[in-house]
């Protein structure tokens, strides 16, 4: 196979499309997408787990994806198979249907253009042809030729082999890499490392580092040192084997001969090549090693590895599969399962009905298990060409009979048989009438993004919203950009600019013609003023609801929406290669909002200000200053020019008032450039305020041998002394500093930018920069418990009077028309000097404090809070989240049939879990004691007047009402004066709130929620559920 240039995802010097790949690069890191880059991978047959497969490794990015499966498209194979349609079924020579591989290959290479797509025209993989590809993906295949293909790429030396298969709601997977192959970052996650205060000079080395945060290493990692004084020997050292000690002790061997320690040092994680040794699929069959994918089915895949194996051997026998629920097929699988079952010595029974559902469901064919297992797997094929990540070792069952509904045992062989359509594979699971079920679905997908357009595609070819009564809802108010098409497969570049749902919705109904006219696409974001459009109407209508979202506010809204209207909901997200899922069910689990992750740990602000010691405080830094310098001056200076109170406003403040007239005076007055030279000398002073003069003050008030109350010197530990920085224009960081902050001050202005070198060059070389010098007691803030200090300043005028400021500003009227730009930070715009700022200003700021620098991709990822994101872990958790959707259709009520999950596919580790159920409260009331949890609540109908409501629990619960509240309003409560208490009494709950809120209820409203505190008989106060009153009819 011939490659050429245009083959490869990197150009001639290496580079990679960071635009496109930028989420996947903070995943894999430059060095495994470049290995990426030079393998040609094969995937064999291309029916739904194939072509998943498949799409999620182009859009990864290798060398070449190849696809081989000659054999002619069935109307059964649309039900997973996203890329094929109805009109390939006679697209062929004489109107014969097309390969598979031949109707797939020209869609799939729409995924990503880096990536070249062939169709393998080969009758037979012979060991010539495997030997072509770095990789070979075995699907939909038995046993059989399986260990046939395997035994050609063992016999390459170089092919690495996988194979999987889905069955209903089975999944398996199968590894051989060969010997001794290399993984070179078991983990993916970043090194560890910390500041030590000691190590022993003996036999042990012990090391203690310091007690800020715990070290995090475990028996087994490798270290290296740096800045190490006294023991210099350990700086730049051999990794070093770390045996935990503690959380803030571990020993590293002998050092005994590196001399004694003085102070300081980092510790840093090394992350060390692991060697595998895989066996070859003849030899693991009889001695599998099995990855649990459910600690709750511990025991289950002894039993499914002899359940796979006598599925083989029957359609080794016979020619076909078992038919679907057929009991005398299952039968024979059985038998079968138990001979190889106990011909391996197997502890234990064989798990007769798990196998016999294998064997019901062989004919079954379902898009979330296939979405799960080809998320895997495709990441595996990505692991053996990349060495980044765990492999699997080296066999993977999986299973979701739970999904299973309840009514499946009971039903006729005939329910299940297929009838010529798209969703026979499901129908040979589920049965033709929880099949119309799901058809008549009304789902609410809140996003569109990466996870909403998996959603979507698994919808589609379940058949979800295609019935009479069905439909979708999705909502995304963004557009595609281009660093969405490496992960949102729906989009293509031509799609640019357009909203996402709209697009997305589209796609789906060209792979299923069915929900044509079944998706309502909206762009509206999801929060209290979108109530009048997703409000009881839309709510009431509704199925469930599955949130694609990538934020917590947004996800907790949707949350109080779906508990309010009681609907379930399903919810995930990503991070690189881990993934979550949850289930809420009404009146089942708790909500989303039940449990929330701790919040990010905030860097102090003495920190940031005077005292980094990492690469992420001097990043975070340059982003403040980013805001500071382009962004809020602007916006004060526009609030000037367009408030005619402004200067009275801030005058009353009481805070930050000498800053912002002090910052509108320096924008407007003192340093307004007129060209873009000016822009130039500003960036230059700048330059020297911040890397030079603020370095100097820090200094002076605390100098290198500066001790504490204690007598120990003040810099040490994580207070690194810094050293000020004099300006070189030949320097590359120093000119990237002045070139982007120039640019960005012009861009404020409206004047026009410039890069030319020679240009900056002669200005720079007639900068004239105002001598510094230190002053006297200037405050500075050592620790968070301190009040921040003020910004030092060498300005005489700094006790200048506010007023004094304030009349020295021209008025807003002598300026009429103009305004400045402010520089909303756009992390995905390389050419807007954006990124380029903060890593400038980051990295000169790390050189001042003798810090590492970082490149201009770490940062972006720092600074822009970028997501680290991956197709593959994407596939498998909206694979999850649909196998959960099943069971919702099916209203299961047994909370053990539900699972949520977390996933890991670095390691590669799954975990499932039941969800928690919602907490039980109780009070008394004459009916007996009352159970209830937060999906309670007391519904009041008709728009009663308070004396009526309190009436309502007095009567129908023996509760005394003390207080009754709608939002921020007090309605009532007992200790209102008699006067103003009779009035409200006989209002209207509608017109009671409008009168004390003083607002209009919404339009649309025909609820509104209230919160009572109330008594039981005994007089006790009770907490009791929330109150929904109707305040219109409907």
């Amino acid at each position: 196979m011939q490659t050429t240039t245009a083959d490869m995802k990197v150009d001639d010097e290496g580079k990679i499309d960071e635009g496109l790949y930028s989420r996947q690069l903070y995943v894999l890191g430059h060095d495994a997408m470049k290995r990426m880059a030079t393998s040609n991978i094969l995937i064999a047959g291309m029916k739904g787990l194939g072509v998943e497969i498949a799409k999620n490794i182009c859009l990864a990015g290798v060398k070449s994806v190849n696809i081989w499966d000659p054999a002619p498209i069935q109307i059964s194979d649309l039900g997973t198979q996203f890329f094929l349609r109805p009109e390939d079924l006679k697209a062929g020579p004489g109107g014969a249907p097309l390969s598979r591989a031949q109707a797939t290959a020209p869609r799939l290479a729409e995924l990503n253009s880096y990536v070249p797509v062939r169709a393998v025209d080969e009758p037979q993989l012979t060991r010539e042809v495997l030997s072509r590809y770095q990789v070979v993906v075995l699907t939909d295949a038995t046993l059989k030729q399986q260990l046939e293909i395997n035994s050609l790429t063992r016999a390459s030396g170089s092919t690495h082999f996988i194979a999987a298969d889905v069955r209903g709601l089975f999944g398996s997977v199968f590894n051989d890499f060969g010997e001794k192959f290399v993984c070179t970052d078991p983990t993916g996650e970043q090194p560890l490392s910390g500041m030590i205060v000691s190590v022993a000079s003996d036999s042990e080395g012990l090391v203690t580092t310091l007690d800020e945060t715990r070290h995090g290493l475990e028996d087994g990692d490798y270290v290296t040192f740096s800045e190490v004084e006294g023991m210099q020997g350990l700086n730049g050292c051999e990794p070093r084997k770390v045996t935990v000690k503690g959380p803030y002790t571990f020993t590293i061997g002998d050092t005994s001969s590196l001399g004694t320690y003085k102070k300081g040092g980092i510790f840093t994680q090394v992350k060390m090549p692991k060697i595998i040794n895989f066996k070859p699929l003849a030899d693991s069959i009889k001695q599998p090693e099995h990855l649990i994918s459910d600690f709750a089915k511990f025991d289950r895949p002894a039993s499914l590895h002899a359940g796979w194996q006598a599925l083989s051997a029957f359609i080794d026998k016979n020619g076909r599969l078992p038919r679907a629920r057929n009991a005398q097929d299952a039968a024979e699988v059985i038998a079968s399962a138990q001979q190889i079952f106990k011909t391996a010595g197997e502890e234990g029974e064989l798990a007769e009905k798990v196998v016999q559902e294998l064997a019901f469901q062989a004919t079954g064919d379902l898009s979330p298990m296939v979405a799960f297992i080809g998320g895997f797997v495709a990441q595996e094929a990505l692991k053996a060409c990349s060495g980044k990540f765990h492999p699997l070792v080296q066999h993977l069952y999986v299973d979701s009979l739970e999904s299973l509904p309840d009514s499946v045992p009971k039903l006729p062989e005939n329910e299940f048989a297929p009838t010529g359509s798209r969703y026979d594979g499901q129908v040979a699971v589920f049965g033709k009438a929880f099949h119309e079920k799901l058809t008549n679905v009304r789902q609410f997908l809140v996003g569109s993004g990466a996870i909403g357009c998996e959603m979507l595609k698994n919808w589609s070819m379940m058949g979800i919203a295609s019935g009479p009564q069905g439909a979708i809802d999705v909502t995304d108010m963004d557009q595609i950009e281009k660093s969405n098409l490496n992960r949102q497969f729906l989009f293509r570049s031509k799609d640019i600019g357009a909203f996402k749902a709209d697009t997305a919705a589209a796609a789906v109904a060209e792979m299923n013609p069915d929900l044509k006219g079944k998706i309502i696409s909206h762009q509206d974001r999801v929060g209290p003023e979108t109530e009048d459009v997703y409000g009881d109407d839309f709510f009431e209508k509704l199925t469930g609801v599955t949130n694609a979202l990538d934020n917590v506010q947004a996800r907790q809204y949707m949350d109080r929406r779906c508990v309010y209207y009681q609907k379930p909901l399903l919810e995930s997200g990503t991070l690189g290669t881990k993934a979550n899922t949850q289930v809420v069910v009404p009146h089942l689990t708790e909500s989303y909002s039940s449990s929330q992750d701790p919040p990010e740990k905030s860097i102090p602000v003495c920190t940031l200000k005077n005292f980094p010691n990492q690469i992420e405080h001097t990043i975070q830094w340059g982003r403040e200053q980013f805001d500071d310098y382009f962004v809020k001056p602007a916006e004060n200076v526009n609030q000037y020019l367009t408030q005619p109170d402004y200067l009275q406003t801030v005058m009353a403040s009481g805070s930050n008032q000498r800053e912002q007239l002090e910052q509108i005076k320096e924008f407007l007055v003192d340093s307004r450039p007129l060209t873009f030279d000016a822009c130039i000398v500003w960036a230059r002073l700048k330059f020297e305020e911040n890397y030079n003069n603020s370095i100097r003050q820090l200094l002076f008030s605390l100098p290198e041998d500066a001790t504490t109350s204690t007598g120990q010197p003040f810099w040490s530990g994580p207070k690194r002394a810094p050293k000020p920085i004099t300006f070189d224009a030949q320097d590359p960081i120093h000119m990237e500093y002045i070139v982007a902050a120039a640019n960005l001050h012009a861009f404020n202005y409206g004047l026009r930018g410039e890069t030319d070198p020679a240009v900056f060059q002669k200005v720079l070389s007639n900068v004239i920069v105002p001598e510094f010098t230190p002053r006297s007691n200037v405050k500075i803030q050592i620790n968070e418990n301190e009040a921040p200090a003020t910004n030092p300043t060498n300005d005489p005028s700094s006790n200048v009077d506010l007023t004094e400021i304030a009349s020295s500003l021209p008025s807003a009227g002598s300026l009429a028309g103009l305004r400045l730009t402010p520089a909303d930070f756009e992390k995905d715009d390389d050419s807007n000097h954006h990124i380029d700022y903060i890593t400038a200003a980051s990295n000169l700021r790390a050189i001042n404090y003798s810090i590492a620098p970082a490149d201009r991709h770490k940062t972006k990822g720092i600074a822009g809070k970028i997501i680290p994101a991956i197709a593959t872990t994407t596939s498998m958790a909206t694979g999850l989240v649909c196998l959960e959707l099943y069971k919702l259709v099916d209203e299961k009520r047994d909370i053990e049939q539900y699972k949520n999950s977390f996933v890991n596919i670095a390691l590669p580790f799954m975990a499932f879990s039941e969800p928690i159920a919602a907490q039980k409260l109780k009070y008394n009331s004459p009916k007996g004691e009352q159970t209830w949890t937060l999906w309670s609540r007391f519904d009041i109908p008709g728009n009663p007047t308070l004396q009526e409501f309190i009436d309502h629990f007095k009567r129908e619960e023996g509760l005394e009402v003390s207080m009754v509240s709608s939002g921020v309003s007090m309605l009532y409560n007992s200790f209102l004066n008699p006067a103003k208490m009779k009035e409200r009494k006989g209002l209207k709950m509608s017109e009671l709130i409008e009168q004390v809120s003083k607002k209009p209820l919404p339009a649309h409203a025909r609820y509104v929620v209230m919160e009572v505190m109330c008594d039981d008989e005994e007089g006790e106060d009770v907490e009791v559920p929330y109150v929904r009153v109707e305040v219109r009819s409907s």
